[in-house]
């Protein structure tokens, strides 16, 4: 079935050994040609002699024929800008080995083997961040997923457990590395040195290091079983205070997943460490996570609430792959949302349990509406558990985390919680130290909760997201429910099958308001009608309730129903869902030219109750009204229509938010007034407060200027947090005003020094409504604290701008340009987070014809340039068709 991470290996593919493949035809990985490796490698030591500049590698390998593989004379162990400095077999040291490009070839005879091999690399010279690198002056590692073979020579692929030794010396005062530590000490030198242990096979994608000047938070948990675990989250000395919050969401994922999921954990220690220049948000190595800082480090006055929110996620989410994705592996990297799918379901569940349900789940459809529908209906398009790829980081995507994780979670709502906790409970007793497939667990769920899962195996091969098209028929007391299904096609997949789909919905009576329980219905087929007795009168039919399948709804549903839903509705997505869709329904009949002005009035009138309606329901508390009053973003509108004109969207879009600031004044700020009131804490009505406040002045932005400009730098003065002060400074920045230089001016000179703060100042200006903002976004890369270097410098401004509708659709195709000299100016110093600007440009086909023409013109140029990494290479080649 699946594949081998060197295509090229002479026991799987011997006519390919000498191949050099075209640098602008990468090679094709494919998950039918996997094959199990031809030696396991049971034990691993590892010696370090660390620096900055250079260190120095021994590896010793214990291998040993693998009875289950084809069997092979050759041991091929992965390297990228690498060189054996000696090799040894056995003891005795050989020349008998090759290189296979920037693999190493060893030649060996018997069952079972030792083999040795020095490297020597330059972490400050490791710009990509992959592998062992420098960071501000200490050594850390990134590994997923093939970082490993930077560091050594190793079979660098999932299926390869070992179990880990690991000895370090270096002028380090801390030294960490995974598992426990075995001993540690001081040289006749002077320079310190440890030696850590890690009792679990884990593959080389795992493995983690980390040597710098660090001061710990220590604290200790005390798992179900009474085991005692030490904690450490580590550092730099001047953070120490803001690490607080992470603890305390570390200690509560470990309860929470003993609790729900029966999961404990397995070592005597769990150490985080927060790193600057990190390409991801995290990583979950075993034992040592190493965190981007932004995950991490967190007070009231540097932090939002939603960074208090993202670092409780973060946290969690890596906590919990201990279990799915550790000590549960994945067995080749298509199987990669077995183990980010299940956990980020995980972590979704956490924070629901930790906060406000109703608005964590509307949070996530947001973010799967706003990154995942679109790149299911583009040219990156894929299934969850792909059938090829040319570079697996380009796979870190959210239809694999966020698609990955729905998925999982239909099969939840699909058979209950306490059967969906049978299915887990059974995956992971049967598969616990092995390297698993997304069949394996499907096949849990079936044995495990009782589910045929046998059609349902297609959302793990069709990518695209299916569109649901419903039409209620009304007879006599009979109300029927028409349903038609279609996926539609994308690159490879130009014909799918129906998906099975479970959809939830309810009935309400127009009279009372209230409806007779909620159902499950499951479409399995292109077409389905579902028949319900009962109603004399055509009741109003709210469906998908709580997001049961991500699917796209179309159905023709009159205003009047919409505004009623989003009055009474009982489920709070369904609720959210019938405003959304009563904004988008008028937003596109706006944007196509087919309102005449009477029936534009009707719209806006019907849209203003609504969200009256929502501004003065003291049922509501202010965390989920806020969710209410954020109307659909442009991305989102620019997916419902076939071929989007994204100025127009802008347009209409802040016209109706003008409209709303206007007619709604009174109540927009009276409630800004009332919320003004709450002081400050983490509490949810604090927390609510804070986010009406910012969404208030957004609405008198639109309709308003002066009176927002005015609000907003009185905020901005008061500020006692960053939420209200970032709030603040957000509006400000979108309007041209001296109030605008003077917050902008002082937000610096605050917080000087502060990265991650600093990071908001970019991020803020990239992302603002303001006509200059491409102007902006120019100087800024020109400012002394933009480098290219830091991954969250980089993002904070390029990505800010390439998200803002408003700046990345300039009309001029100066947006365009801009990004497309970002990514050929950090393709060779950073290939993988150059590769994630890519898919922008790459939605030039939705895009109507002028600015797509422009889109595409500079895909072209970038693809032009014939030393492109692999990365970018196939996200532009795929982008381009």
């Amino acid at each position: 079935m699946d594949i081998p991470p060197s295509p090229a290996a002479p026991e799987n593919n011997p006519d390919m050994a000498d191949a050099a493949p075209d640098p602008k035809a990468p090679a094709v990985i494919r998950r039918e040609d996997y094959a199990p490796f031809a030696w396991l490698v049971p034990e691993v030591q590892l010696d370090f002699d660390l620096g900055l500049d250079a260190t120095r590698v021994v590896a010793k390998l214990t291998v040993v024929r693998n009875a289950k593989a084809d069997p092979s004379p050759t041991i091929r162990l992965n390297g990228d800008d690498i060189v054996p400095l000696g090799v040894s077999v056995d003891g005795e040291p050989t020349l008998d080995w090759s290189m296979d490009g920037s693999d190493l070839l060893i030649p060996l005879s018997a069952e079972a083997h030792e083999i040795t091999i020095a490297t020597q690399i330059d972490p400050s010279a490791n710009t990509q961040l992959m592998g062992l690198y420098a960071s501000e002056g200490m050594l850390c590692t990134q590994c997923e997923a093939e970082g490993f073979r930077r560091i050594t020579f190793f079979p660098d692929r999932p299926d390869v457990l070992s179990v880990y030794t690991v000895r370090m010396r270096g002028d380090f005062p801390v030294l960490l590395s995974n598992g426990n530590l075995v001993a540690q000490g001081t040289c006749e030198d002077g320079v310190p040195w440890a030696e850590w242990h890690d009792p679990w096979p884990k593959p080389s994608y795992l493995f983690a290091l980390v040597a710098g000047d660090l001061v710990a938070n220590s604290d200790r948990f005390t798992t179900m079983s009474g085991r005692e675990v030490a904690l450490n989250i580590y550092v730099r000395a001047g953070d120490l205070e803001r690490t607080g919050h992470a603890m305390e969401s570390l200690k509560a994922s470990m309860r929470w997943d003993e609790e729900v999921f029966g999961r404990e954990y397995d070592l005597d220690l769990f150490n985080i460490v927060a790193v600057s220049d990190f390409n991801m948000g995290a990583m979950e190595n075993k034992g040592l996570n190493v965190f981007n800082t932004k995950y991490v480090l967190a007070d009231s006055d540097t932090a939002t609430d939603a960074d208090y929110d993202g670092i409780e996620g973060v946290i969690a989410h890596e906590y919990f792959h201990n279990w799915s994705g550790n000590r549960v592996t994945c067995r080749d990297w298509f199987q990669l949302s077995l183990k980010e799918g299940i956990t980020v379901l995980r972590d979704q569940l956490f924070s629901q349990d930790m906060g406000s349900a109703a608005v964590k789940r509307i949070a996530d459809v947001r973010v799967l509406r706003g990154a995942q529908f679109p790149e299911d209906s583009g040219p990156l398009a894929h299934p969850i558990r792909p059938d090829s790829y040319q570079e697996i980081s380009n796979f870190y995507t959210a239809t694999v985390y966020n698609k990955g994780a729905e998925v999982i979670r239909m099969m939840r709502t699909m058979c209950g919680e306490e059967r969906f906790r049978a299915g887990c409970d059974l995956y992971f007793e049967r598969h616990d130290g092995e390297a698993a497939t997304c069949e394996d667990f499907v096949r849990a769920m079936e044995d495990g909760a009782g589910l045929d899962l046998s059609q349902f195996r297609l959302w793990y091969s069709q990518a695209g997201t299916p569109k649901l098209s419903l039409r209620l028929e009304h007879e006599g007391d009979a109300a029927t429910l028409h349903v038609t299904q279609e996926v539609p096609p994308t690159p490879g997949q130009p014909v799918k099958q129906p998906m099975p789909i479970p959809l939830q919905i309810a009935l309400f009576d127009r009279n009372s308001a209230n409806h007779n329980g909620e159902k499950l219905l499951t479409i399995t087929e292109s077409q389905a009608s579902f028949s319900f007795s009962g109603y004399p009168k055509e009741p109003v039919v709210s469906v998908n309730r709580g997001f049961s399948a991500p699917v796209i709804i179309e159905r023709d549903v009159a205003q009047e129903e919409l505004v009623f839903l989003a009055a009474h509705d009982d489920d709070p997505f369904a609720r959210y869902e019938a405003l959304q869709d009563l904004v988008v329904g008028h937003l596109k009949a706006a944007v196509n030219g087919t309102l005449d002005e009477a029936a534009h009035a009707e719209g806006e009138a019907a849209i203003a109750k609504a969200i009256g309606a929502v501004l003065t329901d003291d049922a509501l508390d202010d965390l989920m009204r806020g969710e209410l009053l954020v109307l659909p973003s442009e991305t989102y509108l620019a997916e419902t229509i076939p071929v989007a004109d994204p100025g127009a969207i802008h347009a209409a879009r802040e016209g109706l938010k003008a409209h709303l600031g206007r007619v709604l004044a009174a109540d927009f700020h009276a409630l800004y007034d009332r919320a003004e009131k709450v002081p400050f804490s983490l509490s949810a009505e604090a927390r609510g407060a804070r986010k009406i406040k910012s969404l208030v002045l957004s609405y008198a932005a639109a309709s308003d200027p002066a009176k927002a400009a005015e609000l907003a730098a009185q905020q901005y003065a008061k500020a006692d947090n960053m939420t209200d002060r970032q709030g603040a400074l957000m509006v400000l920045c979108g309007l041209e005003n001296d109030a605008r230089e003077a917050a902008l001016k002082d937000f610096y000179a605050r917080f000087t020094g502060n990265a991650l703060v600093i990071d908001k100042w970019f991020a803020l200006q990239a992302s603002s409504l303001h006509p200059r903002v491409l102007d902006h976004v120019e100087a800024l890369a020109k400012h002394p604290d933009f480098t290219m270097k830091n991954p969250n410098r980089v993002r904070s401004l390029h990505m800010a701008m390439a998200y803002n509708p408003h700046a990345f659709h300039d009309a001029s195709g100066r947006g365009y340009r801009m990004i497309a000299d970002l990514i050929l100016a950090l393709d060779p110093v950073n290939p993988q987070t150059a590769s994630r600007f890519v898919g922008q440009l790459g939605r030039w086909r939705r895009i109507e014809p002028v600015r797509s023409a422009m889109m595409r013109e500079q895909l072209e140029r970038i693809a032009a340039v014939a030393s492109l990494s692999r990365d970018t290479r196939e996200q532009v080649d795929k982008s381009l068709g």
